[in-house]
């Protein structure tokens, strides 16, 4: 270590393709074209079952009590009914207040990561520094909030670790990023390799693989491990069948001529072999030395028993530790670092790593380790640790490890210590709980660790948002102001927070000020001046913050609860709604429920909560204080009651309307009735993909497999989770054991649509159209079922067959799957019946009204102000959306 006292692959969208990509037809697993989130304000719509209950006014459930949403600290305690079966009361604007980015936030990203590719490029053939270039491109891309570059940055630093210390701690990471992936029971962590198991994450591979860069192609966990390493220069003059032997002598008695007196045993050896062993064993036996002319050599007082001798004398001669227990390689270990036994102690520390299976293994172990700093042995023991984040941190013993400055002394003696490591437990620690002691002290190592610039203003930036976070604020203002000085500019705005909560408000804002003057405008920017300016200007910067960065959810969350303190209620639910048309927001959805509860309208707040519940088990509303199956109960008198058939029909309305969130409500509802139907679980995972929520996604997919209480449903969902991590071959296999076992729409759905995720000729992509024959055979409902026929009609428009394609989507439009709208629009382009195609998107539109993805297609077939109109419209309703201003950019260009 330096200065250490110093400072994959998920399912395609194609309803979400862009125009002029050709593939916006291709297959869809869960639901095609139109995409986007549909939000619906007004309640359920349509058609309601069940039995109705006469609704209570709000001011009956939630009156006398006036309390802010966000944070605790900021609690305006009104006077609060004592029979209020909710004891809590709407959201305040003023204690609204946004995160700080605890990461890497250059002025200019651009720039950033520009000058980490050319630092790439001249870094090519240095390992090392390749691999901490993409851990730099890993710090930058958290603030883009993109989870697969991130994961292919830490793939890349992994791929360049030189050392086993390096590979241990990023194999971990990867590992730790992909802890939803795995089946149940999750295996132990240094288990062999799964079927599934990446190569990247391979516990043996990280440890035992040679120092070059690259990976193995095939896994050690699949092959025999490695031999030892053989001694120096030894000499072998026989062979025998064990290297163990309880007798006194060890080999031919020809070849003794030496014996090592230890108490009243002799053990027999080779001079020659013993020489070989270190320079200071040669020295002693054919230097100057007395012991040269001996032939017994007293080694009572040199701390190792007769038995440790014996595996000395058996390595010198063949090599190899095979069959001593674990205290007699302790021993030798031990011996070899006394008398520098390079080879022995190599020996010794491959034996004792290969013996660490678990946490309990390596906290019996990684004393002796640091003791006699075996780097192999310690980095098994820490991989040990690491793989079972965050759990492990909870045990004391690995937290007094990891986190004190004697254990990173320690760590750093045996070659286990790098900022890699400290970033990874600190992440992990902040996402865990970012107030904790815990977090600072991990923190404080990693700024320990920290050598290159972007290292030190990580670990400052970060140690001044924990410090803000626990309420430190004039330590927090010091860590961003060292920050600053390394030249994280980000961190003005921590400075600025730290100084409007000790009271020093227009200090603050002085500070925001300069910043939009100095450097090239940016929506954090006008953000955090906001919190520090009232009335007009405040608006004006939340505007311009929107404008410059649209995906900044605060905006949105301050001018809803301000239209909510003006009494415009309504307005507030269609200004938060914004935000669900480019990402899922717990906080948001709670927002929204507040709302819809003013509003009285329960039914839509239930549905909110409902989707909260899907997208987090465990959330807690109103500053942890409530769950939300609580709110839904006590509101459970409020709203109709549906029994299963009344959610099957409500489902099928909800999906045909292109409503995903009120999906996912109706699943989840159905699912406190059956938590073990896997069918439900695995129709909630369809569902939230189509909202991109690939964690909570995977989540239910594993529920769903799981909880299956037949063989050929969960080789299904084995074969999903297959195909969302890349392991396309393994998903078909088990697609064709299902199919095996019995035929099923979901198997042969999964079969086709493995084998249409890619490029295929005609023939090919005829028997995928088959497949999805043979899966329309079988039982299943018209939900599925029309997102089989979808599919098809999208293979016949590959095949250039349109009439047959416009047979498939007009079939699964009459049985409601409203997104064929999609497909049949494109038939009749490229059928030159432009005006009919606009017309079909329009009949979506008229259904999924708040689908910017609808009409980001409709303006393909649009005449020129048509197109104008529906691109703007489209990045009215989601503004990350990237083709619209691309469009604009070109045509301004001409």
């Amino acid at each position: 270590m330096g200065n250490v006292s110093g400072a994959q692959t998920g399912r395609r969208h194609y309803d979400e393709q862009l125009p002029d990509d050709d593939t916006n037809l291709r297959l869809q697993r869960g639901g095609g074209g139109g995409g986007g989130v549909h939000v619906r304000l007004g309640g359920w719509g349509g058609r309601r079952w069940g039995k109705t209950v006469a609704a209570t006014p709000a001011a009956e459930l939630f009156r006398g009590v006036r309390v802010a949403l966000l944070p605790a600290r900021a609690l305006h305690v009104g006077g609060v009914l004592p029979d209020s079966p909710l004891p809590f009361g709407l959201p305040v604007a003023a204690a609204l207040e946004p995160a700080l980015d605890a990461c890497l936030r250059p002025v200019d990203h651009v720039e950033a990561l520009a000058a980490s590719f050319r630092r790439m490029s001249s870094a090519e053939g240095e390992s090392n520094d390749l691999c901490d270039v993409f851990l730099e491109q890993h710090a930058l891309f958290h603030a883009l909030g993109d989870v697969r570059l991130l994961r292919r940055a830490l793939r890349a630093a992994r791929i360049h670790a030189t050392n086993p210390h390096l590979r241990v701690v990023l194999a971990a990471w990867l590992r730790y990023e992909r802890r939803e992936d795995e089946f149940d029971p999750t295996p132990l962590p240094l288990a062999p390799c799964t079927p599934t198991t990446p190569l990247l994450e391979c516990p043996r591979a990280a440890v035992f693989a040679s120092e070059s860069p690259g990976v193995d192609p095939v896994c050690p966990c699949r092959h025999p491990p490695p031999s030892p390493p053989t001694p120096p220069a030894p000499r072998f003059r026989r062979n025998i069948s064990s290297a163990y032997h309880t007798g006194e002598e060890d080999g031919d008695e020809e070849t003794n001529d030496l014996w090592f007196v230890i108490g009243e045993v002799e053990v027999a050896c080779e001079r020659s072999c013993i020489a070989a062993l270190s320079k200071p064993f040669s020295t002693l036996l054919y230097g100057g030395f007395a012991e040269s002319q001996r032939y017994r050599i007293d080694f009572s007082r040199d701390g190792i028993t007769p038995r440790g001798m014996r595996a000395v004398a058996a390595f010198s001669r063949h090599g190899r530790l095979d069959d001593f227990p674990t205290d007699t390689i302790l021993e030798v270990l031990a011996f070899s670092n006394k008398f520098c036994c390079e080879g022995l102690k190599d020996a010794c520390d491959n034996k004792l790593a290969n013996l660490v299976s678990g946490v309990d293994d390596a906290l019996s172990l990684i004393d002796l380790g640091l003791e006699e700093a075996a780097h192999l042995l310690v980095a098994t023991c820490l991989q040990a640790f690491l793989r079972e984040l965050p759990k492990s941190l909870s045990n004391p013993d690995v937290a007094r490890l990891l986190c004190s400055p004697e254990g990173l002394e320690h760590l750093d003696i045996a070659g286990n210590v790098s900022f890699a490591l400290y970033y990874f437990l600190s992440y992990v620690a902040m996402e865990e709980d970012i107030r904790s002691n815990t977090t600072v002290m991990l923190l404080e190592r990693l700024r320990e660790c920290a050598e290159l610039p972007w290292q030190k203003q990580l670990a400052l930036h970060q140690l001044g948002c924990v410090m803000l976070e626990r309420g430190e604020f004039k330590d927090a203002q010091g860590w961003f102001e060292d920050a600053i000085a390394e030249g994280h500019m980000y961190s003005l705005a921590g400075v600025a927070r730290a100084k409007y909560k000790r009271g020093h408000k227009y200090s603050a804002y002085k500070m925001m000020n300069s910043i939009t003057g100095d450097y090239d405008p940016a929506g954090w920017m006008y953000q955090e001046r906001s919190l520090y300016c009232v009335g007009k200007e405040k608006m004006a910067d939340l505007r311009t913050a929107t404008e410059l960065d649209p995906a900044l959810s605060y905006p949105y969350k301050y001018r809803a609860v301000a239209l909510l303190e003006e009494d415009k209620t309504e307005s507030a639910v269609e200004e938060i709604s914004k935000v669900f048309a480019f990402k899922m927001v717990t906080d948001c959805l709670e927002l929204r429920a507040w709302f819809y509860l003013a509003l009285e309208d329960y039914e839509s707040a239930v549905r909110d909560v409902r989707a909260i519940l899907t997208l987090d088990p465990s959330y807690m509303m109103f500053h942890g204080k409530m769950h939300g199956e609580q709110l839904i109960e006590i509101l459970r008198g409020h709203v109709q009651l549906w029994d299963t058939a009344d959610c099957w029909m409500q489902l099928y309305g909800r999906w045909s309307e292109v409503d995903d969130i009120g999906s996912l409500a109706v699943v989840q509802q159905m699912l406190t009735r059956e938590p073990g139907n896997s069918s439900l679980r695995f129709r909630q995972s369809l569902l939230l993909l189509r909202l991109n929520c690939q964690k909570a996604a995977m989540r239910s997919l594993r529920f769903a497999r799981n909880s299956s209480a037949h063989e050929h449903e969960r080789l299904v969902y084995e074969g999903w989770i297959l195909y969302d991590t890349g392991h396309r071959e393994k998903a078909l296999a088990k697609a064709e054991q299902s199919i095996e076992i019995q035929r099923s729409f979901e198997a042969f759905f999964l079969k086709a649509y493995a084998l249409g995720d890619s490029s295929l000729d005609t023939d090919s992509a005829l028997s995928v159209v088959q497949l999805l024959e043979h899966a329309n055979s079988c039982a299943s409902d018209n939900l599925r079922k029309g997102q089989a026929y979808h599919n098809m009609g999208s293979i016949y428009v590959d095949c250039d067959l349109l009439d047959e394609a416009a047979e498939c989507y007009n079939i699964a439009l009459n049985i409601k799957h409203t997104r064929a709208h999609q497909g049949l629009a494109r038939v009749h382009y490229l059928k030159n019946r432009k005006k009919a195609a606009y017309g079909e998107m329009s009949e979506l539109i008229k259904v999924a009204k708040n689908s910017a993805s609808a009409y980001e297609k409709r303006s393909e077939y649009g005449e020129t102000e048509e197109t104008k109109s529906d691109l703007s419209m489209a990045t009215f309703l989601d503004p990350t959306r990237t083709y619209p201003y691309r469009y604009r950019a070109a045509g301004k260009s001409t």
